[in-house]
């Protein structure tokens, strides 16, 4: 690797550093403010808090996906043939569209709140909070922009920062407005909307953050010169990456929306359960959602920073460069990933007792399988996500909104024929989620041999972290079943068993070589660590 490899290498891999704590560091403050707040609203409650951000989650993917990938397409190219003029003009033209998008979003989820809660559950219980989350569309709008603008020039920390406030604002006032709701008005549907309170509370700040520091970075801009293309020809460039992976996530968001309608008129319909049962059974499902969105949420990072980073690249012709970034995120990708996986898959019992120790027996039982299916979903999920972002800083961004739209499609009804086995309700849903991934991971491997230039090599990356992981797995169930033998408190055997996991991982992936000497740059004094390690420097 030359000199300049070596340094897009390195920034590329700090900007995963950044935003991984950040991810991390949110997600904890994530599970303090869901954990609390699922036993303050109860399965139905959270119910309800989740329908509307299915609801929302339709808009957000056409606000937060497509257009801040694009945005940050087209600045890196940009900054890397230091046209700055052109920058300024991404910016303009970005912020314009988003603002419009944020308005419209906005206002239907306000006016329509009633409507949009009865389409998903059949009910009106999620109308607040669908109404207080409205805000937030807007507000996304803003952030995304920024955050585009600031990841197109490989500068992870205004993201980082942002998202870590917004995490801490919403902890704080989420729980607060729940809580005050509870107790003020008696009712779950005010108080789960007391819970959505927090959300935009927490996208206000993020706004105000990093409109300060777009103003600082603004100042550096106006310096640099270059030419800018015209306002129509910016648009329809901006348009013609974000449109396809927009409709791509979208397109899945509400097949995930109707998948949602469809299972809740199942569990009704064919299995003839109570409104209040479905309900219940939702809360659920969400529950166990939001703990396998943790680890995939890790590889968001990833994503991020390497769309710019392999764009940057390729736009200088620097195919070797491309294909080094593209192997190190693989790689990165499975070792984070992986371990996750099998001990959400191990130990989702203990999890979920761990977890939500307000469910009683039935609950847990419902719980178990879910989570142990959606932890093998992980694996698949992360990888989609890896492989479209891939694809995507190639310039193909037709071919992962495709495969990801078929592998909706399959969910659909793979769930519509799963959830209506009474053996399975609800648990069908979840081995849907897990069909659904491995089919776009299989057609985006298809695609990858033709569309992808600088193809990183897969299996060799992959091999090592998933050996580690299932022995790993292994030592994760005996260290827990000992150690239930021992002592009477899930939260100790478990915990004590996680414990074990991690030390035990860390062993493993040093034994089986698994991390490389670019990798260790991710951490503070990286090479030194390298050097302790004896992890030399391949060139």
């Amino acid at each position: 690797m030359s000199g300049g490899q070596a340094q897009k290498k390195q920034s590329f891999l700090q900007g995963v550093a950044v935003l991984t704590a950040a991810t991390i560091i949110v997600k904890l403050l994530g599970f303090i403010y869901k954990v609390p707040l699922q036993n303050i609203l109860q399965e139905r409650g959270f119910g309800y808090f989740n329908t509307a951000y299915d609801v929302y989650n339709v808009l957000l993917m056409i606000s937060t996906t497509g257009l801040p990938v694009a945005v940050s397409r087209m600045i890196s190219q940009a900054q890397a043939l230091d046209n700055y003029a052109q920058i300024r003009k991404i910016y303009s033209v970005s912020m314009k569209v988003f603002l419009t998008i944020g308005v419209v979003g906005t206002l239907i989820m306000l006016v329509f709140c009633r409507q949009l809660s009865v389409m998903v559950t059949t009910n009106e219980n999620s109308w607040a909070a669908i109404a207080a989350l409205s805000p937030c569309v807007l507000l996304i709008c803003i952030v995304s922009a920024h955050r585009g603008f600031f990841q197109g020039q490989s500068n992870m920390t205004p993201t980082s920062v942002s998202q870590v406030y917004e995490a801490m604002i919403r902890v704080v006032f989420g729980l607060g407005g729940a809580y005050l709701m509870l107790k003020k008005t008696g009712s779950l549907v005010y108080a789960a909307a007391g819970g959505i309170f927090g959300v935009t509370a927490g996208c206000i700040v993020a706004v105000i953050y990093l409109r300060i520091q777009f103003g600082k970075s603004n100042q550096i801009l106006q310096r640099g010169g270059g030419e800018a293309k015209s306002t129509r020809a910016t648009m329809k460039e901006l348009l013609a990456i974000a449109v396809p992976i927009t409709l791509g996530s979208a397109g899945l968001q509400i097949i995930n929306l109707f998948d949602t309608m469809i299972y809740m008129r199942r569990l009704t319909g064919a299995l003839a359960w109570s409104s209040d049962a479905a309900d219940t059974a939702k809360g659920i499902y969400n529950f166990c959602q939001t703990i396998f969105n943790l680890p995939c949420s890790l590889v968001t990072p990833i994503t991020i920073s390497i769309i710019p980073t392999v764009t940057a690249a390729l736009t200088v012709k620097n195919l070797s460069g491309a294909r080094h970034t593209e192997e190190s995120a693989v790689r990165t990708m499975a070792l984070i990933t992986m371990p996750c996986a099998v001990g959400l898959a191990v130990l989702a019992e203990p999890i979920i007792r761990l977890l939500a120790s307000n469910y009683g027996a039935e609950s847990v039982a419902t719980a178990t399988p879910i989570l142990m299916y959606l932890g093998i979903a992980v694996i698949f999920n992360s990888t989609v996500l890896l492989f479209n972002a891939i694809m995507q800083a190639h310039g193909d961004v037709t071919t992962p909104v495709v495969n990801m739209l078929i592998g909706g499609i399959v969910k659909v009804i793979v769930n519509y024929i799963l959830v209506g086995i009474p053996a399975l309700n609800i648990v069908g849903a979840a081995i849907g989620t897990v069909i659904c991934y491995l089919t776009i991971t299989i057609l985006d491997l298809i695609a990858m041999r033709k569309t992808v230039t600088t193809r990183p090599v897969i299996f060799r990356n992959i091999v090592r972290p998933g050996l580690a992981a299932l022995l790993m797995g292994a030592a994760t169930v005996l260290s827990y079943r000992v150690l239930a033998r021992l002592v009477s408190s899930n939260t100790v055997a478990c915990l004590g068993a996680l414990v074990i996991a991690v030390i035990a991982y860390a062993i493993l992936v040093l034994a089986l070589q698994c991390i490389t000497y670019e990798d260790c740059l991710l951490l503070p004094k990286g090479e030194k660590i390298a050097k302790i390690l004896h992890i030399k420097h391949k060139t």
